[in-house]
């Protein structure tokens, strides 16, 4: 029913985004990670998802297609309403929630109010797959940093080859990235960027 709303902030308040279109304003529930992009009284378009229960109409605002992407699968697992969703995107934005999805960090999701262990598992089994092939050509947008402490690896060639399987690409794959880099000589992180740019390529 509804694409996206434009206008300007009206009212920004916890969990919650007005978004005045024309003289009408548009109540948005909103994660924290949108809310914290707004201003009021400035200019902004969510895109949205209309809920609807019973005889309620509950409009959802997202800043960014990869928010609502994670939102609209977060809600398929059985047992995820839509604020459950806005709950766990309110304390793991999409790049560290396909992280912690991918590497099945079940305590990232409990740390979102109403999240128990439970539903934190079925998540997890649920999205693992899916949210890895989805999220692996905008991979670069998952901290590098946060993947290479993920993956637990001794030295930083190590660490970037964990992390890059993480994304769901072979330690063959890995490695032939790697090949013409001086990554003896480089951190983690750069090793990580310069191989997502050939692999994504590819």
């Amino acid at each position: 029913m509804f694409y996206y709303v434009e206008g300007t902030v009206a009212l920004l308040k916890q969990g919650l985004a007005v978004i005045d279109c024309g003289g009408v304003g548009y109540a948005c529930h909103a994660s924290q990670n949108t809310i914290g992009k707004l201003k009021i009284g400035a200019r902004a378009r969510l895109l949205t998802y209309l809920n609807v229960r019973e005889d309620i109409f509950e409009l959802y605002g997202f800043i960014d297609e990869e928010e609502q992407s994670c939102f609209e699968m977060m809600i398929g697992v059985s047992g995820v309403g839509p604020k459950a969703a806005l709950s766990i995107l309110s304390v793991a934005p999409p790049d560290r929630l396909a992280l912690s999805i991918i590497t099945g960090d079940e305590k990232m999701l409990m740390q979102a109010p109403g999240i128990g262990k439970k539903i934190a598992q079925r998540i997890v089994l649920e999205l693992r797959d899916k949210m890895s092939k989805e999220q692996l050509e905008t991979a670069s947008s998952v901290s590098p940093v946060a993947m290479a402490a993920a993956s637990g690896g001794v030295n930083h060639t190590q660490e970037a080859v964990a992390a890059l399987m993480v994304l769901g690409y072979s330690q063959t794959e890995a490695l032939q990235a790697m090949e013409g880099m001086d990554a003896a000589q480089m951190e983690a992180e750069e090793i990580i960027r310069q191989c997502l740019k050939k692999l994504v390529k590819q």
